[in-house]
Parts: C-alpha cells; sequence; structure tokens
C-alpha cells in the first residue's frame, strides 16, 4: 500500500529511448582526481604518498571518524599528486591524483566475504565501511553509519527505486541488467539491520524493471517490490517513507526517529559487490544527457573521471552548452569547470543548450502562492526568497529555511520564474555561517570568563 505526501510537481519524466540506453563501459581516462571528501562527514586523510604505485581498488584516503567512508583508487598506477583541486561542490578539496598506467591491477584486498562473515550482521557493516560505501542517489551519507547508528531504532527498510528526476536513468539500468545482484545487496542490508522484511519502491514509469525483479525475487525474501504513481519529489528520503509507511519525520529529524531507514538502489547493488566481489565503491552508471549533448547515455564511470572527459565518451557537445548540472534539472548543482571529478554521488550530467534558458531579467513574485502549494516540506518559498534577499535570520529561522530539502518543485510551479530554490540554499548557507561564528563567539567569550575567573584567584 502506498500513501500520499503533501505537495509535489509532475514534471516531463524525459526519460526517453536514449537516455534509457544500456550501460557502456567507458574507457577509462589517462588521470583520474580523486578528492578525499566524496561523502557527508570527515574528509579523509591520504594513506599513499607522492611516487607510490598504486592498484584497482586500494584503499588512499581514510578517516578516523565514524561518519565518514575510506576512499579507494578507480585505476592502478602511480600517484603524480597530492594536492588541492576543485571539487564540484565549488571548494578546493585535497586530492590524490593518479596516473593511470592501464593495467587495472587488482589490488588483493579485493576478495569475497567468507560465509561466516555474510551471516554476521556486524561483519556486514565492517565490510560495508572498509568498502566505502555511501549514499549514491546523491547524499552520500556512510551506509555503514547510517546502518549501525540505528541499531534497534529501525523496523522498516526501504530501498530507493524511485528515480523519480527528470532525464536520469542510471538506477533504472541498474535494475535491468544486475536485478539478482540489487536483490542480493538488499538481503545483505537487511541482515546488517536486523530487520526481516525491506520494501522495494519504485515508480510505475519503470514497468520493465518491477517486473523483472519480481520474477527474480524469491518468495522468501522478506522482500516487497512496491510500484508507486509518478510524482516527484517522491525519492526523497522523508516524502518516501511518508509514502511507503504514512509515518511523517518530524522537522529536524533522521528517519530512524520513525524506525526507518532508506538505502539507494546503486547503494545495494555496490553492497553486493563488496561482499561477493570485494569490489570497493570505485565506480558509478552516470546518466549524461540533456539537449547539448550528442549522444545520450549511460555510461559506468571510476571515481575521479574528470566531467569533461565523461562528456568526451558520450558524443561531447552536439550545441554550445548553456549549462551542465551534476544530477538532475530539479536538484543538480550547475558546474562552472568541467575538469571537476565525477564522485560516489554522481549520478547524472545533465547539459543544457542556451535554446532552453528560461530566466527572466529581475523576476518578481506576483504573489499567486503556487510555490506553497507544491513544497513537500510545507514550506513557503516566496516569503524565504525575501528573507534570504534581505539576510533576514530572524525570519530565514522563524519559517524553517532550514527543513528545506532543495528539491526545485517550487521553482518548477513559479510562473514568475523566481530562483527560489537557490534563494533557499543560499540562505541556508547563510545561517549555517551565523551559527558557526555564533557558536565560535560564545565559546570564545566563555574562555575570555574563565580566564578572568583564574586571574582573579
Amino acid at each position: 500500500m502506498s500513501f500520499k505526501f503533501f505537495g509535489g510537481v509532475h514534471p516531463n519524466d524525459m526519460k526517453a529511448p536514449a537516455n534509457k540506453a544500456a550501460v557502456t563501459v567507458m574507457t577509462p581516462p589517462q588521470q583520474v582526481v580523486i578528492p578525499m571528501s566524496l561523502h557527508i562527514g570527515a574528509p579523509c586523510t591520504p594513506t599513499v604518498a607522492v611516487g607510490d604505485e598504486v592498484k584497482l581498488g586500494q584503499k588512499i584516503g581514510d578517516a578516523a571518524s565514524p561518519v565518514s567512508a575510506p576512499i579507494h583508487a578507480s585505476v592502478s598506477g602511480k600517484v603524480i599528486a597530492i594536492e588541492p583541486r576543485l571539487h564540484s561542490n565549488g571548494t578546493m578539496v585535497n586530492s590524490v591524483v593518479i596516473e593511470n598506467d592501464g593495467l587495472y591491477t587488482p589490488c588483493e584486498t579485493m576478495v569475497p566475504a567468507t560465509e561466516e562473515q555474510l551471516n554476521d550482521p556486524d561483519a556486514i557493516a565492517k565490510l560495508i565501511r572498509e568498502a566505502g560505501i555511501v549514499g549514491m542517489g546523491g547524499a552520500t551519507f556512510p551506509t555503514a553509519f547510517k546502518i549501525t547508528s540505528g541499531k534497534g531504532k529501525i523496523d522498516t527498510v526501504i530501498i530507493n527505486g524511485a528515480e523519480c528526476e527528470p532525464y536520469i536513468t542510471s538506477d533504472h539500468r541498474t535494475m535491468l541488467e544486475h536485478p539478482e545482484a540489487v536483490l542480493g545487496g538488499i538481503s545483505l542490508i537487511m541482515k546488517a539491520c536486523g530487520v526481516p522484511k525491506a520494501t522495494f519502491a519504485i515508480e510505475e514509469n519503470k514497468a520493465d524493471a518491477i517486473a523483472l525483479l519480481r520474477e527474480k525475487n524469491k518468495p522468501d525474501s522478506g522482500i516487497e517490490i512496491l510500484q508507486l504513481p509518478c510524482r516527484y519529489p517522491q525519492g526523497a528520503e522523508k516524502q518516501l517513507i511518508q509514502t511507503v509507511t504514512g509515518r511523517e519525520v518530524p522537522p529536524g529529524g533522521l528517519p530512524a526517529a520513525v524506525g526507518c531507514a532508506v538505502f539507494n538502489t546503486f547503494t545495494a547493488y555496490s553492497v553486493y559487490r563488496a561482499a561477493y566481489e570485494g569490489r570497493p565503491a570505485i565506480e558509478r552508471v552516470v546518466t549524461v544527457t540533456g539537449s547539448a549533448i550528442a549522444e545520450p547515455k549511460n555510461l559506468l564511470v571510476p571515481v575521479g573521471t574528470p566531467v569533461s572527459y565523461v562528456i568526451e565518451q558520450a558524443g561531447g557537445f552536439k550545441k554550445p552548452a548553456k549549462k551542465v548540472l551534476m544530477g538532475g534539472p530539479m536538484m543538480g548543482n550547475a558546474l562552472y569547470d568541467l575538469s571537476v571529478s565525477v564522485t560516489k554521488g554522481t549520478n547524472a550530467l545533465t547539459c543544457f543548450a542556451e535554446d532552453e534558458d528560461k530566466t527572466v531579467e529581475d523576476p518578481q513574485c506576483i504573489r499567486c502562492g503556487k510555490c506553497a502549494t507544491v513544497c513537500p516540506m510545507r514550506l513557503e518559498p516566496a516569503l524565504l526568497y525575501v528573507f534570504e534577499r534581505k539576510t533576514d535570520y530572524e525570519g530565514m529561522d522563524k519559517f524553517h529555511i532550514m527543513d528545506c530539502i532543495e528539491c526545485g518543485a517550487c521553482t518548477y510551479n513559479c510562473p514568475a520564474r523566481l530562483h527560489l530554490t537557490h534563494s533557499c540554499r543560499t540562505g541556508k548557507a547563510k545561517m549555517q555561517a551565523k551559527m558557526a561564528a555564533d557558536k565560535a563567539r560564545a565559546e570564545a567569550e566563555k574562555a575570555k570568563a574563565e580566564a578572568a575567573k583564574e586571574e582573579k584567584k
């Protein structure tokens, strides 16, 4: 049974046959640049040095923090630099640069798990951690930490197969081409979480994948393949939980607060490969598409591959690209430099030509309220837009800007073409900067007061 969430929109899914093409194994580049931050949480410290020879799948970065995930070499070759490089998030991030030797010599650590490990929930969580697996739908939250921190709180596992954003078909292709592996990965996640059942939620525009998975799914697997009506942003974590279970995650809360844990389709596939092949998270299926792309396709891309190289593998630009997004048209981040690398969470590169630019100069709100009717978080985007432009911290806080999931539904529905999503994203950054500054100021004042107290003694 499926429930409904508030708001949402119904954009043309743009999942044309060209975008649904079978996955092509891309020729790896001559050089990969692998950032030491490929996940939410503490960045990794390189475990290799310049001049080292590394093997495919070898660990090249790690961190002691539990909210982190190791990073591995996506090719074999020589480390030629360890230095700050531009990341897709717009910051400079310490990165390991590897010159590909073309041999793809596998690391000795890439071995399948033993039968004993596959039946031990803690051992499964450990191998997921060591494989560097994160939320591959874009969130990049470390999967092992999600599992271990939810122990005893989770009674429902949901696998996100909605893939509701227009153009993107990378998860759809993964379901079609590796159904047994995806289902096997789900079984391992269930075992690690200590939950006997899971729901694999897939939107109805993937009828072929739903039929195939139901055919391959074993009657006693505990996995339900649930068909959902198409509605954006159904793939957002909180909205998917409400659709599948009817439970609502409280503002500022995590899914575990309502007994749920959500994992992406490609994450489940990666768990299977880590367990049965010993292969860490070193590659990602990426949908390369949009009106500017000559040959839209799905490519299997090594992590660390420059975006410019991936676009070349899809025939390059048939028209000058006005905007290149890492991700889809609703939630993707615009790139201003195509030298940045594909990350673990890169599910698409969407490239638009100039003739699709619908922006207007100096847009003005017409107070229609259409943005509020589609916001799945029940926010008032038009008001938040005003508060952000004025840097009104009190207003942004009062109207819960930090609850915005940046889904883009408000911007899509705005007849005035206001940059509502961008404004909320900027406002959240301002609020985070202010909170950090306030915390630093409070700590400094506390230290000063304690120092003064010591002096009086």
